[in-house]
């Protein structure tokens, strides 16, 4: 067993900024960069709209950046994850995957979350050539080109509209015969001249040489008129949604319904003291590396406040 005075669950932007800045006020702090190191962005094959990258940066190569500034400080960042925790009573109570119990005065949680695929071969096989779960972190990639959006929600039509003002054409591929969208949205996306609505439709696979270059999709799937359908395409957007990665925390923090953790006031701070959120696992509407790197700094900051008035 060790007690540190701050645990870090979780890397990328949020984990790795509130190591940078928990470094620098001199809290010693342990970072578990969990299942996958530095968070989605390491699936990403460019940034462009992080601050201070002119040029753009490989989503790894910044990841790799953003960890080498907080081990400068001193963090103490470790491969493995945080796989049980007891939240009962301070200190904090937690387990890594070999079962090592660490006890932390404070715990900032920037777990992220994980974007939900149709479970296709091919998504994985295109991913980062074609296939994006962030249309507002890829649409700039395809002016002038066409897109398909997958899904029938609101997060759906917000990603369609999004990309028809950058895109020539985007075709928004809905399994039901009806959108789930409120009624709003439903008539922005109907009102988008370049927006093709393809109801009844379920996505086979995707095909190209370099990228992806196509979709095979089944309308009508088992019904008696069922037909494959092909459309020519430069990318293909997942909006089904998201999962944050907060399970083993679900017993001890308020959440929302999806599970997303709940913070105070705006806050990162949640209704455990000296417990903290930063990140996707507590944003269900930014979702930015940016966004989610300004969280991390704060949790860092109200993790130092915290330790100066116990």
């Amino acid at each position: 067993m060790e007690h540190v005075k701050c645990l870090i669950i979780g890397s990328g932007p949020a984990g790795y900024t509130a190591a940078i800045y928990a470094s620098r006020a001199n809290l010693h702090p342990v970072e578990y960069s969990g299942m996958q190191p530095g968070g989605q962005l390491t699936q990403t094959t460019e940034v462009e709209n992080f601050p201070g990258y002119p040029q753009g940066v490989d989503g790894n190569q910044m990841m790799m950046d953003l960890r080498e500034q907080a081990e400068r400080f001193g963090a103490d960042i470790r491969d493995g994850s945080i796989t049980r925790v007891d939240f009962s009573s301070r200190p904090y109570r937690l387990w890594d995957e070999e079962n090592n119990e660490i006890q932390a005065d404070t715990v900032i949680i920037a777990t992220g979350a994980s974007a939900k695929y149709l479970g296709l071969d091919d998504e994985r096989k295109y991913n980062g050539q074609g296939v994006s779960a962030c249309a507002t972190c890829d649409g700039f990639f395809y002016r002038k080109k066409t897109v398909a959006v997958v899904g029938g929600g609101d997060t759906a039509c917000e990603d369609a509209l999004y990309l028809a003002g950058l895109a020539k054409k985007v075709y928004l591929i809905v399994r039901k015969p009806f959108l789930r969208a409120s009624k709003v949205m439903q008539d922005r996306v109907m009102a988008a001249e370049n927006i093709e609505i393809l109801f009844e439709h379920n996505t086979l696979g995707l095909y190209g040489e370099n990228g992806v270059e196509g979709a095979r999709l089944v309308k009508r799937k088992g019904e008696p008129d069922e037909q494959e359908v092909d459309i020519a395409i430069d990318g293909f957007f997942l909006a089904i949604g998201h999962t944050p990665n907060t399970e083993i925390f679900r017993q001890w923090l308020d959440t929302d319904e999806v599970g997303y953790l709940k913070k105070i006031d705006g806050t990162p701070r949640t209704k455990l003291p000296g417990i903290f959120v930063a990140g996707d696992c507590a944003d269900p509407v930014y979702r930015q590396a940016i966004s989610a790197a300004g969280t991390g700094c704060q949790a860092a900051i109200e993790a130092e406040r915290f330790l100066l008035n116990s």
